[in-house]
């Protein structure tokens, strides 16, 4: 049976934990968690279907953009800020365009970061920023560009350890 329960965070909202999707209710709570817009966390561990789960919920929403899978882990350190945020032209050398970065190429859609527990802290405080604000600042601009994009993340680290031992 699908067993969950709802959990009250620091900030008074609320978040829906599914222990076991397998029940016969799973669809329905997909359906929900789907059109109801909100952001979401997928936690579990390495090969149970974050990134399915993801793709699910964006189809089943009321999304017509794409789906944007990010992997955090594999962007290189020093190209993260321009590949989730672009950059403009003549930002840095070798920038002879403007780019769009990947959080942007996802407008009206669904930002999938996956593996988000491996971003490298300088990054975070940037991202979590287009999170709240829905909006990015591409390297070199002088003014953000406005998203529409709804952030799914999943990661199969203990945030909550990392974050209270300063990692994450």
């Amino acid at each position: 049976a699908l067993r969950s329960r709802t959990l009250s965070t620091q900030h008074g909202a609320e978040a829906l934990r599914v222990v076991d999707p397998t029940g016969t209710h799973a669809s329905e709570l997909l359906s929900d968690i789907a059109m109801s817009g909100i952001n979401a966390l997928i936690l579990g561990e390495t090969g149970v279907g974050k990134e399915m789960l993801a793709e699910t919920l964006h189809r089943l929403s009321r999304r017509s953009g794409a789906f944007v899978c990010v992997n955090c882990a594999a962007i290189a350190p020093a190209l993260i800020e321009s590949e989730l945020f672009g950059h403009e032209r003549g930002a840095f050398t070798g920038a002879t365009q403007g780019r769009v970065g990947l959080l942007e190429a996802a407008d009206g859609g669904t930002v999938f970061l996956d593996e988000v527990g491996e971003l490298p802290l300088e990054a975070q405080p940037k991202l979590l920023r287009a999170i709240e604000r829905r909006e990015v600042m591409r390297v070199g601009a002088v003014r953000p560009v406005a998203l529409d994009v709804r952030f799914i993340a999943a990661t199969n680290r203990d945030l909550s350890s990392e974050i209270a031992a300063r990692e994450f």
